[in-house]
């Protein structure tokens, strides 16, 4: 692998695609690049991570109900005393509104993408396709170089 690489083939494979798999090395360090690159070429990355997401499609495009852990203040009154429910904005939406206006669009990445399950793998291939300006890359593990698939060729057939 080159030292310098200047990352217009992933760059061009994800606009191709709208969604990738990576495998990087687990030493790190690879994905940090590739983000600059894609920064350079005028997209905004996001960053999480696959554990505790729940519903995919609630948690990116929706508003959605969290409930923090009480840490020993419940609710008083007539409802269950686990603690009030805060509505957080769909993280996707809220982000596309608030692009800067010479962005080309929002790259969702997604680090610990090894435990989504298959149902979620589809919804994350087609969210680029219902909205063009979102692209989504997923770790899906590691391996002895950066390399990319698209993420639909993760799909295993049933």
């Amino acid at each position: 692998m080159a030292l310098i690489t200047t990352g217009r083939g992933i760059i061009r494979d994800l606009e191709k695609s709208g969604s990738l798999a990576v495998y990087v090395p687990l030493e790190g360090g690879f994905e940090g690049r590739y983000q600059r690159r894609l920064r350079a070429s005028g997209y905004v990355t996001h960053n999480i991570t696959a554990r505790g997401l729940g519903d995919l499609a609630m948690y990116l495009t929706g508003v959605h109900g969290v409930r923090p852990p009480h840490l020993g203040k419940k609710t008083v009154g007539n409802g269950a005393a686990v603690g009030y429910v805060y509505y957080v904005p769909p993280i996707v939406s809220y982000k596309l509104e608030h692009l800067p206006s010479k962005a080309k669009g929002l790259i969702l990445w997604i680090i610990e993408g090894q435990i989504l399950s298959s149902q979620e793998i589809e919804y994350l291939t087609g969210l680029p396709k219902s909205e063009p300006r979102v692209k989504v890359i997923v770790e899906m593990g590691g391996d002895r170089f950066f390399r990319w698939t698209p993420l639909q060729d993760t799909l295993v057939p049933a």
